[in-house]
């Protein structure tokens, strides 16, 4: 067992080598998701080094020794896309979960950390880092993916499916100022179904702290209706109840 001095924190027990032990790497691999002209995409870096050089991947990258997992995914994200380190560093990452297998890595044993995240409709990014480029990709529309991202993606768009149900992230998707009928259409374009427009907004407006209209003048989203109020997201995190996506139409698919 190790012994703790005073002060001094644990120290190293006598005759440990961690040479004894088979070296491996850390990395962190990020599924960020948007909304664009009503489809779901995802962040996609082409490979500008081997292995899988011009291959279509994820973002991410090694952690460094100085570095949380967390921190290096921001680090990644604002390298590999040229987004800046505010507008990375806003983002709301959520960790996904462990990929471990053993040979999912042909350079050495690499554990990756894998993100998803929600965001609004982004500019075009840029290739930054190891990445030659980067681009938003349609969900899909997406080809093969180099490593195991393809399975890391597929589990991240099932999980955002299902937070969507309990939490309100969904916001997430939306500009800062947006209507409801932009946020119906995050969870229609997500569960890849649609929601009936009345019983949506009423379940959103229902739900305290879901969202805050804003004072000021409505605004006009290209109808021939009335102009449609704006809010923006409330201080509530989870739904109660929950609001639960409908059964998908026979032969259609997300």
């Amino acid at each position: 067992m190790s012994v703790t001095d005073a002060g001094r924190g644990p120290r190293v027990p006598e005759g440990y080598d961690p040479a004894a032990f088979e070296p491996f790497a850390v990395t962190v691999d990020l599924a960020v998701f948007t909304v664009r002209e009503n489809r779901l995409h995802v962040l996609l870096v082409e490979r500008g080094e081997d292995p899988y050089r011009g291959d279509w991947a994820l973002p991410g990258g090694f952690v460094r020794p100085e570095e949380s997992a967390g921190q290096a995914a921001r680090r990644e994200l604002a390298e590999e896309t040229g987004l800046s380190e505010a507008t990375a560093g806003a983002l709301h990452l959520e960790q996904l979960r462990t990929y471990s297998d053993p040979d999912r890595d042909p350079r050495m044993r690499v554990v990756s950390v894998a993100y998803a995240a929600l965001v609004p409709d982004l500019p075009e990014p840029r290739g930054g880092g190891d990445a030659a480029a980067a681009r938003w990709t349609e969900y899909a529309g997406r080809g093969p993916l180099a490593f195991d991202h393809g399975r890391i993606l597929a589990d991240a768009c099932d999980r955002i499916g299902a937070r969507l149900e309990y939490t309100c992230l969904a916001t997430a998707f939306c500009p800062p100022v947006f209507t409801l009928g932009e946020l119906r259409q995050v969870y229609e374009t997500v569960w890849g179904v649609p929601l009936d427009s009345p019983n949506f907004r009423r379940k959103v407006l229902t739900t305290p702290g879901f969202v805050q209209a804003l004072e000021g003048p409505p605004r006009r989203t290209g109808g021939r209706g009335k102009p449609a109020t704006l809010y923006r997201a409330g201080p509530a995190t989870q739904l109660h109840p929950p609001l639960l996506r409908p059964e998908r139409p026979e032969g259609r698919t997300a």
